[in-house]
């Protein structure tokens, strides 16, 4: 009966975010200001069973989608590890990633690229990343990653083709990073698929 009640308690709020509030996430010349932004509580279950709350910066846009995808999560029990804005990883994605953090928005470049992520614009999210590493010229980002690069050996937390994780972020049309085929990025979902 506990359980029953504990999974009834789903928390999802979005509420607007200041430039203090956004942290080393943000910085002169990012291409969105925290106007657009938004902080997103949502209830998850952590990989210990419990009910946490956590919190993601997003685009305003899609505040309410990423509260449906969490919820959707939530109510199936998908576990996820933590979820703290990146702006107590210091901005750093690779901190952020090694400490296997759910995070959203990040105002820096993209990966390999020139041009800004989609992070910087509040609009990708990326999902225990030690669980679903991004693969990039053979190496596994976090290095932690490398024990989930086969991801035919399916280990909770995972995102795979058709699994609960990819489906739940899909039903609100958000792409994979996971089917790209020259860096597949296992732990992005994106608006984009970018």
């Amino acid at each position: 009966m506990r359980l029953v009640a504990l999974l009834l308690a789903f928390v999802g709020t979005v509420s607007p975010v200041r430039q203090q509030d956004l942290g080393y996430s943000s910085r002169a010349g990012c291409p969105v200001a925290p106007a657009d932004l938004r902080l997103v509580r949502v209830a998850y279950v952590g990989f210990d069973g419990s009910t946490h709350v956590g919190a993601l910066v997003v685009n305003r846009r899609v505040a309410r989608d990423v509260v449906s995808v969490f919820r959707r999560l939530y109510f199936a029990r998908f576990p996820i590890r933590r979820m703290t804005p990146i702006s107590a990883y210091r901005g750093s994605d690779d901190a952020s990633m090694a400490a296997d953090n759910t995070s959203g928005f990040n105002c820096r470049r993209a990966v390999g690229g020139s041009g800004w992520s989609e992070h910087a614009y509040g609009l990708a999210i990326d999902v225990n990343p030690v669980e679903n590493p991004y693969l990039l010229g053979g190496k596994a980002l976090p290095p932690a990653g490398r024990r989930y690069l086969d991801r035919l050996r399916v280990r909770r937390g995972m995102a795979v083709s058709g699994g609960l994780l990819v489906r739940a972020f899909a039903s609100v049309g958000w792409s994979w990073g996971g089917l790209w085929t020259a860096s597949p990025d296992n732990q992005h979902f994106s608006v984009s698929g970018r």
